[in-house]
């Protein structure tokens, strides 16, 4: 959810529609609606700082999906550093797919 008193609202908006182009391979939904990411953070000048997670901690496709991440982040914020911030707690489960994913996978 993204405050719109937050002073980096505009950022985060312009991140979020560029991360929904990572597209999680296992389940074929891109990684927001999935509900991979937890936060992104605007507040270090020239980085940007996005705390998230996988569906499993031995997810085969990891790597694949952060480097999607740092991608799309490169090109819509070409100025700034992405830093990834993976993190278990708490850990990911299929309540954490919004209703557009819920949609998408039929359930």
């Amino acid at each position: 959810m993204i405050s719109l008193t937050n002073p980096y609202a505009q950022e985060e908006l312009k991140a979020n529609i560029a991360l929904m182009e990572v597209i999680d391979p296992e389940l074929n939904i891109n990684i927001i609606d999935m509900g991979l990411v937890y936060g992104i953070d605007f507040s270090e000048p020239q980085t940007i700082t996005v705390t998230m997670t996988l569906s499993t901690p031995h997810c085969p496709m990891g790597d694949a999906i952060e480097q999607g991440v740092m991608n799309v982040l490169a090109t819509a914020f070409p100025k700034r550093q992405t830093k990834i911030n993976l993190v278990w707690d708490p850990e990911w489960s299929i309540d954490n797919i919004s209703a557009a994913g819920r949609e998408q996978l039929g359930l």
